[in-house]
């Protein structure tokens, strides 16, 4: 660690700098995050490009009265180290360490939990009613990416912003990405202006005439103002940010400390809506990021010297979907495959690189995405929609009214079902079976490993006639040998895979794998379990759970899914309407929001491990 960055206890310590030495320290800002980041893995990319606009923010602005609200807090490492957390951002995403998002509870700096995009200038609107209701003076600064800006909540709040003339200041950051390349006019839109050389001239020669003019009162510098409105709808006509009422500035230089600090400075005091439009470039600052932003976004441990990130052997779930989704585009013509922003996250790399016309990423607009896809199968194509459990939340009305009400058949596959580790609990995808499982018409299959993944979507689409949903952890996709497929049994339907008196134990997708092992262990101790593939979550194979009825008196389900809402809730309604048994172990995730963590850890942590399971299976046996 350096020795700049070791004098920096709280934001005001920065006041002490000079421009050097706050340039200084960015580097060595830079040097840190990529030494814990390189080790604990996190995000990097969005990181380095925002050190030096952090910097300034808090050079500026009196936080924590002043309120920094993040939009996407993956962002947010710089303003964790500069608010009294430096020491602890060395166990940043570890079990008991440092949330990567801003946190509430971790933080007074942390004025809102930001692990979703789109949502910092409703934060801030809201703030900014709340300030002028009980009569406080603070400012309120939100930071958005262009990416974000495809993100339709954030147009709601502008609108609205725009309309009650609120005095908040967005912060632009631009940076052209999201996690892939950013995609629609939005974005292109931001380019002709980054572009434009004579509204760049312009910007520049204003922006020097308003600081001149300033201190001459008022009029003057309220006659300047208006006459750089009239040139700049003169140069670059209908300025939309203008337009929806706010105060345009820009684009700055992102990188560039000394020039932010004048125009945060400069304009900090407006009492209306501003908009200052910052560029910068995400991963600047350590080369294999600048060269590639997408992979160094968020990642896993990786060497810093050399930029290579160290992978796992086994293919996981996502990597054999996109697979899977190359040879169904190939062998189906009128198969599309549509994601939010996460083309790589999501595994369609390669579909989209093969079949450029029938690729289609929204941007981050889940809602947009769902309902396309709704209008695509309504005329006769097969649309495959590719988004993680916890952002198809976003799109849940569009799910009921636009999909499911409809019966249309649309493929839905889940990534991120369950834990997913060190992001968190703004990321967990631990409510998508209970809030899918409610919804008429839906199918939805849990794949165990990675040949039941291929086969279920295969499956699916061959013969979808409604909305199917396949759901999957971020996990290794095993391919153990005890396990064979048997496709003359349609995923429907559940597998029984071995025999066995008294006990049955019921496994909800690659839980399957952590059932095997829980049986062995108990036929080591005298039981004779046998072990049961769910395969399908929705419908019930009502057929094949009331013949093993007679069988069995103890029932155990397993699942990394909610307890409330999830398959055991299901299967236990069932149950008890058929009056058929009273006992009934069921381990999911309980009622609460699961901490970030290594998946080991997490399921320690809330006993779904292998061997909490176990200690608790042997209490209630006895």
């Amino acid at each position: 660690m350096g020795k700049l960055i070791e004098k920096i206890d709280k934001p005001s310590d920065l006041r002490n700098f000079t421009i050097k030495a706050l340039e200084a320290l960015s580097y060595e800002i830079r040097e840190y995050i990529l030494e814990v980041v390189s080790a604990n893995g996190g995000h990097l990319a969005s990181n380095f490009g925002v050190v030096e606009l952090t910097i300034a923010l808090h050079y500026v602005y009196n936080t924590p009265e002043d309120l920094i609200i993040w939009d996407v807090g993956h962002q947010a490492y710089t303003h964790k180290i500069l608010t009294g957390r430096r020491e602890d951002f060395r166990k940043l995403r570890q079990y008991g360490g440092l949330s990567g998002f801003p946190s509430r509870t971790e933080s007074k700096y942390d004025y809102f939990i930001a692990g979703h995009a789109g949502t910092s200038i409703s934060v801030a609107l809201g703030a900014a009613l709340a300030r002028d209701l009980l009569k406080k003076k603070n400012k309120i600064v939100a930071v958005i990416g262009d990416g974000s800006l495809t993100d339709g909540i954030a147009y709601e709040a502008l609108n609205f912003l725009g309309d009650l003339g609120k005095s908040v200041t967005i912060i632009l950051n631009d940076n052209e990405m999201s996690i892939n390349k950013n995609v629609g006019a939005m974005s292109h839109y931001l380019n002709r202006l980054i572009t434009n050389p004579t509204y760049n001239k312009l910007r520049v020669e204003t922006v020097e005439t308003l600081k001149r003019l300033q201190h001459l009162g008022a009029m003057a510098f309220n006659i300047a103002k208006g006459f750089e409105e009239g040139l700049k709808n003169l140069i670059v006509p209908g300025m939309i940010f203008e337009e929806l009422g706010f105060r345009y500035l820009g684009p700055i230089n992102g990188h560039n400390i000394e020039s932010m600090i004048e125009t945060f400075n400069l304009m900090k005091d407006q009492k209306e809506p501003m908009l200052i439009h910052v560029q910068t470039q995400k991963g600047h600052g350590y080369y294999h990021a600048e060269k590639d932003a997408t992979s160094f976004h968020g990642l896993g441990p990786f060497d810093r010297n050399t930029g290579i990130i160290k992978k796992k052997k086994t293919k996981t779930f996502t990597e054999v979907f996109g697979e899977t989704a190359i040879e169904l585009g190939s062998r189906k013509e009128d198969l599309v495959a549509i994601t939010a922003a996460m083309k790589s996250g999501t595994g369609l790399d390669g579909f989209a690189r093969k079949f450029p016309d029938r690729f289609f990423d929204v941007g981050i607009a889940e809602q947009n995405a769902v309902c396309m896809a709704a209008s695509m199968a309504a005329s006769g194509l097969i649309p495959i929609v590719a988004i993680y459990s916890t952002f198809l939340q976003r799109a849940y009305d569009q799910v009921i009214h636009d999909v499911a009400l409809q019966n249309l058949p649309v493929l839905f596959t889940i990534d991120r079902a369950g834990l997913v580790g060190e992001d968190g609990p703004t990321h967990h995808g631990c409510f998508d079976l209970a809030y899918l499982s409610a919804i008429p018409n839906l199918t939805i299959l849990a794949p165990a490993v990675e040949k039941e993944l291929i086969y279920m979507l295969n499956w699916a689409v061959d013969n979808i006639k409604s909305p199917i949903v396949i759901r999957f952890p971020r996990d290794q996709a095993l391919d153990p040998p005890w396990l064979s497929i048997n496709k003359s049994i349609p995923p429907l339907k559940s597998q029984i895979l071995t025999e066995g008196e008294d006990i049955v134990l019921i496994c909800v997708g690659a839980m399957l794998a952590n059932g095997y092992e829980i049986a062995e262990s108990l036929k080591l101790e005298g039981y004779k379990p046998a072990l049961v593939n769910v395969r399908c979550v929705k419908p019930l194979d009502e057929e094949f759970f009331l013949k093993i009825a007679s069988q069995y008196d103890k029932w155990i389900v397993i699942e990394e899914g909610s307890e409330i809402g999830g398959f055991g809730s299901i299967l236990s309604t069932f149950l008890h309407r058929k009056k058929l048994i009273n006992d009934l172990f069921i381990r999911g995730i309980p009622d609460k929001f699961v901490t970030y963590g290594t998946r080991k850890a997490l399921f320690e942590d809330i006993r779904i491990s292998n061997s909490m399971i176990l200690e608790d299976l042997r209490n209630w046996l006895k």
